[in-house]
């Protein structure tokens, strides 16, 4: 099959299936014979379900010979990332701990996958619990376009995997800006919808209250087929929003402009000790938006910096809850990182705890009401270029630096609203740079459109990885 075809848009590929000009099973098999190939070096999978991929291919072949389409994700290859339950597949969270795990049953979200005829190619390489660091017995994946940079965390493999044509889109989780990250290092869309949104049943936990599940794909449009399947409620979660799921895919069609919308923008907040090619990029977004009729609103958004500093301690709380039943008892199979998060979430009085949850109360409030003024905020992901690995080995060294990764992102994990990140640039070295868009809480479909508007005048998300199918010994 040819690269070309790896590198589908998701939306675009599900249009030819349905059409029954390529087969679900041919898509399949080259799939896998490219993961054969590629991925001994990327290191993105954790897991291939080479014999039920073959298996739900050949089904949704006949389904849709049949006419019984399911929808835009019906036939499609994808993969998620290795913390969702798939039921009688190993789920090890990028864990040692849990390596002999054998879900029962599957997340709600890989339920609802299999639901709608996708094919399930597999399970994604992730970060340690989805925290920052990867298990050190545990390699962590390549980036396709240079492999001396990061690929970011923790949604590591979902990103790699995608960005690299090894699955049509991925599934993967954000907690402090674990889609953003990925997404803007490997070129490609990331959707962190709002929490509640979309369910979390089934998904291993790093932080309840933050942890937010969403999609990685190669588009807007891409990002949204994939929430539309994955989103709703469910009374297996309890917290998962009773709100009807929009229409994601009408969202992006090219009869939804964004003409009228008004984009909020903070100059000193995008601007302040941030990279100059990074602000090219926004600059550059700016245009892009008012070329296409969108306002821009010039606004003030609210100071965060005592919610960065919150973020850990919060994070480090509910991860000593998520972890309890086998954390201190197994305290040695924990890598460095995930253990002095937990042992720091121990150690927090109730009284600190308690305020933290009321700035964070406070914080959502201020952002809320900024949404009555506009219908987007337009940020960066991080103030940095393009990140390498021996810039990110320095963060345990440098607080400010960590400080400095999480201001555009961990903001909206406290607050629970949604934000899209998009490709929008390049590096001198030809390394994709990206920014965020935000939106109201539970206006996903907002971001989409939007996203989607910003791609059909621009192509910098069709922009790919030259790699080789050679494998590399």
């Amino acid at each position: 099959m040819a690269d070309a075809l790896h590198y589908l848009e998701l939306t675009a590929l599900a249009a030819r299936l349905k059409a029954r000009d390529i087969s679900a099973l041919d898509v399949t098999r080259a799939q896998l014979d490219r993961i054969d190939a590629m991925d001994r070096d990327l290191g993105s999978y954790v897991y291939v379900m080479a014999e039920t991929a073959i298996a739900e291919a050949k089904a949704a072949d006949a389904e849709i010979a049949q006419g019984r389409y399911r929808g835009a994700l019906h036939g499609v290859p994808i993969a998620l990332k290795d913390l969702f339950w798939t039921e009688g597949i190993p789920t090890a969270a990028g864990t040692t701990l849990h390596r002999d795990f054998r879900p029962r049953e599957d997340a709600t979200v890989v339920r609802r996958l299999k639901d709608a005829g996708a094919v399930i190619l597999g399970k994604l390489q992730l970060t340690e619990g989805a925290y920052s660091d990867h298990h050190p017995l545990v390699t962590p994946p390549k980036n396709p376009w240079n492999a001396s940079y990061w690929p970011g965390i923790s949604s590591s493999g979902s990103a790699v995997a995608t960005a690299a044509g090894l699955c049509f889109g991925s599934l993967g989780s954000d907690t402090g800006g674990s889609v953003r990250w990925p997404s803007a290092a490997n070129g490609l869309t990331g959707l962190k919808p709002s929490w509640g949104r979309v369910s979390r049943h089934g998904a291993f936990e790093l932080a309840a209250t933050l942890d937010h599940v969403g999609p990685i794909g190669r588009s807007a449009a891409d990002a949204g087929a994939l929430l539309g399947v994955i989103a709703g409620h469910d009374p297996n979660d309890p917290t998962s929003a009773f709100n009807p799921v929009p229409d994601y895919l009408a969202a992006a069609a090219a009869a939804q402009d964004v003409r009228g919308l008004r984009i909020g923008v903070d100059a000193a907040w995008n601007s302040d000790d941030v990279d100059v090619t990074t602000q090219h990029v926004l600059a550059d977004a700016i245009d892009a938006f008012r070329a296409l009729g969108a306002g821009i609103v010039n606004v003030g958004f609210p100071d965060v910096t005592q919610a960065i500093a919150d973020w850990t301690p919060n994070c480090a709380v509910e991860a000593a809850v998520a972890h309890e039943a086998t954390y201190p008892a197994r305290k040695n199979e924990y890598g460095p990182m995930l253990a002095s998060l937990i042992e720091a979430g121990r150690a927090l009085s109730a009284l600190d705890y308690q305020k933290i949850l009321l700035r964070r109360l406070a914080l959502r409030g201020r952002v809320t009401a900024l949404f009555e003024t506009i219908d987007l905020l337009l940020i960066p992901v991080h103030p940095f270029p393009p990140v390498t690995l021996a810039m990110i080995q320095t963060l345990g060294e440098q607080p400010d630096l960590i400080a400095k990764l999480q201001r555009y992102t961990c903001p909206f994990d406290i607050t629970g609203h949604p934000t899209i990140t998009l490709p929008g640039g390049a590096s001198a070295d030809g390394l994709p740079i990206a920014f965020q868009l935000v939106a109201a809480h539970l206006d996903e479909a907002m971001l989409v459109r939007a996203g989607a508007a910003f791609q059909r005048a621009t192509s910098w998300h069709r922009r790919h990885p030259s790699l080789s199918t050679r494998r590399q010994h």
